[in-house]
């Protein structure tokens, strides 16, 4: 059985589910009180969360919180409370397993409402009176400092940090980008000599505060930075555990290919990364090809994950862990970019795993400024399905900065996989645009391919000649990325079948990857 392998759709949705939070914060000059935050607004939707603070010195058993909302909108799912509605009030209240909230303590509860461009709550009432209850802190300042540096796609934005801010907010062009916790922000994946403007504002609990004077950036001109993030990158999967893996120098010098994803990183037990789950990350075969490939002139992306083994993401509890797991591997190798293969009932069809994973990688983004994310999954012959749609949308609900969105155009039992593989990249770039606001360009360089050369699972046939058409073609609507699965394969057999040393069919070693070093 192959280690990758394309996910049937899926059609039953299921509610998102958030973690509480609870923190102890400062001092509050309020007895009790009540603060609504809007916590990201999609154009279709918006999530907002309510922390209820107790200022007082004693427990109280329980709150109420009214919440009357603009005509037109209305909440779809909320958590962390017991919610009831008569028409645009909804009153929520603590959930059964809750105690009494402490002294100085506080504790929050969110919901999801629609539509989008949510404009604010219309009216608060905490127990029956002013949700404020006397005062409900101050926000913070308007940072100060702000300044950027660009590449030929990206603009990392530093800033002083603003008195009282817990995290911050980054604008392109008045549009929110980001929430850092830190003082720094890479926003990449733009276009060259393109002028752009941002702001930033702090937040804490009590809200959000001023925006900071606005700062032009300029990015360079196309060419002119030799790797950026966000530039076009060709790199098939090399898998030293699993069919003969050749010697990555020697495909290299036969190929011009420069860059190579590496699989897979699983779990080798709790929150701990292993290649496939029981090859350490130092002194193992991977370790020393990665080493082979950077004398080479070379580099390469992890994939963490993939169809089948046991993986990080249902492993880590929760989002800082699972980045804690994907930082030992950043920090382990200093990378440019990671790459999470997320497949299977167990991540990608798990909305849980799903947004652990998207928080995981925007806390990694925030670390680790200037670094590529990149997702892979599966999908159906006209685009992303149900589970691929929502963690499109869950990307930008989380603001979680994802790089490139890569498909999995395989496993169809497909008659014609190249048209297969742009109905799915063009259906793949309509979503992008729709969530995201991008332009045709914009969205295809946020996007990639991950094929599967010669015969695929289900024995469907992409000859070279049709790869290099559809590298003709990613490479002319300029995508960011183009994958297969594998290197390892990368050898003539015709009549072969599908096995992990070789393609099934007739070929000269390496052509695959001769023909993706031209992308």
């Amino acid at each position: 059985m192959m280690k990758r392998k394309h996910i049937s759709v899926a059609i039953a949705a299921i509610a998102a589910v958030v973690m509480s939070v609870l923190v102890v914060p400062t001092a509050q000059a309020a007895p009790v009180s009540a603060a609504f935050t809007k916590v990201s607004d999609w154009g279709s939707g918006f999530e907002g969360k309510v922390t209820v603070t107790n200022g007082t010195s004693a427990a109280i058993s329980t709150w109420s919180v009214a919440l009357d909302f603009p005509s037109g909108y209305s909440v779809s799912s909320s958590w962390d409370a017991v919610r009831s509605t008569s028409g645009q009030t909804h009153t929520f209240t603590p959930p059964s397993w809750a105690g009494p909230l402490a002294p100085g303590a506080s504790v929050t509860f969110g919901f999801n409402g629609s539509p989008g461009n949510f404009p604010g709550i219309a009216a608060c009432r905490l127990n029956g009176g002013s949700c404020t209850g006397g005062g409900g802190g101050t926000v913070p300042g308007a940072p100060s400092g702000l300044a950027g540096t660009s590449t030929a796609s990206s603009v990392s934005l530093t800033w002083s940090a603003a008195s009282g801010a817990t995290s911050y907010n980054v604008y392109r062009n008045g549009t929110k980008v980001g929430t850092p916790t830190g003082t720094s922000y890479t926003d990449s994946g733009l276009s060259a000599n393109t002028a752009y403007s941002y702001q930033v504002s702090g937040s804490n609990s009590a809200g959000e505060g001023a925006k900071s004077g606005a700062v032009s950036v300029t990015t360079k001109t196309g060419g002119t930075d030799p790797d950026p993030v966000g530039t076009r990158r060709a790199a098939p999967y090399l898998y030293m555990g699993w069919g003969d893996p050749p010697n990555p120098a020697t495909v290299m010098s036969a190929t011009g290919i420069k860059w190579f994803t590496m699989a897979f990183i699983l779990s080798s037990g709790g929150c701990n990364p292993a290649w496939d789950g029981a090859r350490p990350l130092q002194g193992s075969a991977d370790a020393n090809a990665i080493a082979q490939i950077r004398a080479a002139g070379g580099d390469i992306v992890p994939s963490i994950g993939g169809w089948s083994g046991n993986k990080l993401g249902p492993n880590c509890s929760t989002p800082e862990a699972l980045a804690g797991a994907y930082q030992q591997v950043i920090s382990a190798y200093g990378l440019k970019a990671i790459d999470v293969d997320i497949e299977n009932s167990d991540e990608f069809e798990n909305e849980v795993v799903q947004d652990r994973i998207l928080n995981a990688l925007k806390i990694v983004k925030q670390n680790n400024p200037g670094i590529q994310t990149i997702l892979t999954f599966g999908t159906s012959t006209t685009g992303p399905n149900y589970y691929g749609n929502r963690l499109i949308e869950r990307s930008k609900a989380l603001n979680a900065n994802i790089d490139i969105f890569t498909l999995m155009p395989f496993d169809f039992g497909s008659g014609n996989i190249y048209n297969d593989t742009v109905g799915a990249s063009t259906g793949l770039n309509n979503k992008l645009k729709s969530v995201f606001g991008w332009t045709t360009a914009q969205a295809y360089a946020h996007q990639g391919i991950s094929g599967m050369n010669g015969l695929s699972d289900q024995q469907e046939l992409t000859t070279t000649a049709t790869w290099q058409n559809i590298t003709t073609w990613a490479k002319t609507n300029g995508l960011g990325r183009l994958a297969f699965w594998s290197v390892n394969r990368d050898r003539g057999c015709a009549g072969g079948g599908v096995v992990s040393n070789c393609s099934g069919i007739a070929q000269p070693d390496w052509e695959f990857t001769r023909i993706t070093a031209g992308f």
